[in-house]
């Protein structure tokens, strides 16, 4: 995309404010979630111990068995086909200089948005194909609950879900508009039962979980994680380079900016997708 004066004549007139407006948008919930993240350009692989044997109670001078056995596997993040988000936008010299606004910053700021809100998405929501991320709700091995968006016992359901895999869960994932249908709900007493946590501004707790709020979450889907068994592998943040030289010919600049990153599950028994399909 290139942009010039006859392209943006709002930002040259003079009696235009220097404040620019952004669209609202879905602020990013994964990263901030705090998964695990490890920073690599290469393939990387975990080891994780997925059985092992058991004791046994032995006598004095008996003999120890030696058939104790453990099974290990592996998780397997940024293989060298793993592709990146990139974006590259013109504009010309002419537009930079007139605007009343930092154009340069506010398009570094924009892209910069744009590429971490579609990193946040495949986190979700992606599927894998074209070596693409597979987001949380197509990982393999997950674990699965119904959703009845009308009734609390579907969020007990899901944590018993967590506690039979002795998981610890740390997060729900809600969409916006499914958040404000539970937001409704309420106990025997008249008592809502999505608590705000007054140590934290519009942070809300149901039973005792923090819930993340997001459109990019499917409407009647949801989930419910253990957050610390999410791993995502960080090749580069998104990163901002300026091409001074490239668009030389057209008295052009441009701005690129590019982001690698892989999601995976170090034990998908720690995520639980909830489905208002299967209610």
């Amino acid at each position: 995309m290139a942009l010039n004066t006859t392209d943006a004549p709002e930002l040259l007139h003079e009696q235009v404010s220097s404040l620019l407006i952004q669209p609202l948008e879905t602020a990013s919930i994964v990263l901030a979630a705090g998964p695990r993240i490890f920073d690599t350009a290469s393939p990387l692989r975990i080891p994780k111990l997925v059985g092992s044997g058991t004791p046994a109670w032995i006598g004095e001078s008996e003999l120890i068995p030696d058939d104790y056995t453990a099974e290990f596997d592996e998780v397997r993040l940024m293989p060298e086909d793993r592709k990146s988000v990139k974006v590259i936008t013109r504009y010309s010299n002419e537009l930079a200089r007139q605007s009343v606004v930092g154009l340069d910053a506010v398009l570094r700021a924009r892209l910069v948005n744009d590429v971490s809100s579609m990193l946040d998405d495949a986190f979700l929501n992606g599927d894998g194909t074209s070596d693409s991320v597979t987001g949380l709700f197509n990982q393999p091995g997950t674990q699965s609950a119904p959703l009845d968006l009308e009734s609390a016992d579907t969020f007990l359901d899901a944590l018993a879900v967590t506690t039979a895999a002795e998981v610890t869960p740390n997060r729900w994932f809600l969409n916006a508009g499914d958040f404000i249908t539970v937001r409704k709900l309420k106990d025997q007493n008249g008592r809502y039962l999505l608590e705000s946590d007054l140590t934290r501004d519009t942070t809300y707790r149901l039973f005792g979980v923090p819930v993340a709020v997001s459109n990019k979450v499917p409407q009647g889907k949801a989930l419910l994680a253990d957050i610390s068994q999410v791993a995502v592998a960080r090749d580069t943040n998104p990163q901002i380079k300026i091409l001074d030289q490239r668009y030389a010919e057209y008295d052009q600049q441009a701005i690129r900016v590019t982001a690698r990153f892989d999601l995976g599950l170090l034990h998908p028994q720690g995520v639980v997708v909830l489905d208002s399909a299967g209610a």
